[in-house]
């Protein structure tokens, strides 16, 4: 199973060209539906894929924290997809994908992988409204197979942030000192529980925001600012000092608008911060090769702070 995680170096060249590739699963039958869905999560985000190993019960952790297992001399906490997302099933998980980011190893138990999917983000769509409700904005896209399969994206950044409780608390908010000026961060983000995070960042900071939910709506609404900019000879940078985006966004992902971005002279002197649960520093050196100028990564609210204070200062 190793052998779908080959080739990492070609996978790097996929920056800047809204190109992604998916690691396809499933979850079992949901007995209250019939269905057997299909799930994704980007190939960036897994480390491996292995059989189950032997798991350790912890007392008082989440429902869907299965336990710990030591892997190469690590703890790393297993959390059940399925009962995380509220699946019905009888059938048994067989496969643990372990996958890195926002800094953290953890293992998700799967009935079975797939394969991997290379696509265009562009045809990944944001979910109808009643898929989101149902799901509990698990899901942040979803995509058609050409047997007529739908692939669902799946938001690991909420189930880390639920499970693991990396979220934002109101200690760490009430440390963050008020800017103290009129500034404005436009940011575009398609998890809910990111931008849910980012708008108390910058509400703590007394900063304005403006969001959009993915890269193709934020380069429509900021070709707007600078059509509008043009027209009243004045700035984009007048109404807008800092773009923030994350990386992995349907229709455009964090690459191709920042590479616009930074390609449109009209936004000159707008720096891009870039913010991901991608936090490697291979996934950091591809924000650069598009002209990123900063980045930090999710869950860390204290350090979106203070990044932004030094760009908006």
């Amino acid at each position: 199973m190793s052998d779908l995680l080959k080739n990492i170096d070609a996978r790097t060249k996929l920056a800047g060209t809204n190109k992604l590739e998916i690691l396809m699963f499933t979850l079992g039958l949901d007995k209250r539906t019939g269905r057997e869905e299909t799930y994704g999560i980007n190939v960036f985000k897994v480390r491996e894929v292995m059989r189950i190993p032997p798991i350790t019960r912890a007392p008082e952790m989440p429902d869907a924290v299965e336990g710990m297992v030591s892997l190469r001399g690590a703890l790393v906490p297993v959390i059940d997809l399925a009962k995380y997302a509220g699946i019905q099933t009888d059938d048994k998980a067989d496969i643990m994908i372990v996958t890195e980011y926002n800094g953290h190893t953890q293992g998700f138990l799967v009935k079975a992988v797939d394969n991997i999917l290379r696509l265009d983000w562009s045809a990944m769509r944001v979910p109808p409204a009643m898929l989101v409700a149902e799901m509990g904005g698990l899901v942040t896209a979803i995509t058609e197979l050409k047997d007529g399969r739908l692939v669902m994206m799946m938001d690991v950044e909420k189930v880390l942030s639920e499970t693991g409780h990396f979220d934002a608390d109101d200690m760490i908010l009430k440390s963050v000192q008020p800017l103290g000026k009129d500034r404005t961060v436009f940011f575009a983000d398609d998890s809910t529980v990111a931008r849910h995070q980012i708008q108390r960042t910058l509400d703590a900071m007394g900063v304005k925001s403006i969001a959009a939910i993915n890269g193709r709506q934020a380069w429509a609404e900021l070709s707007k600012m600078a059509d509008y900019a043009d027209a009243s000879h004045t700035t984009v940078k007048d109404m807008v000092q800092v773009i923030l985006t994350d990386v992995e966004m349907p229709e455009m992902d964090g690459y191709m608008l920042t590479r616009k971005i930074k390609s449109d002279k009209r936004f000159a002197g707008i720096p891009v911060l870039m913010h991901s649960s991608l936090s490697s520093s291979s996934n950091q050196q591809l924000g650069k090769t598009v002209g990123v100028d900063e980045y930090v990564p999710k869950f860390e609210p204290q350090k979106l702070a203070q990044t932004l204070t030094r760009l908006l200062g």
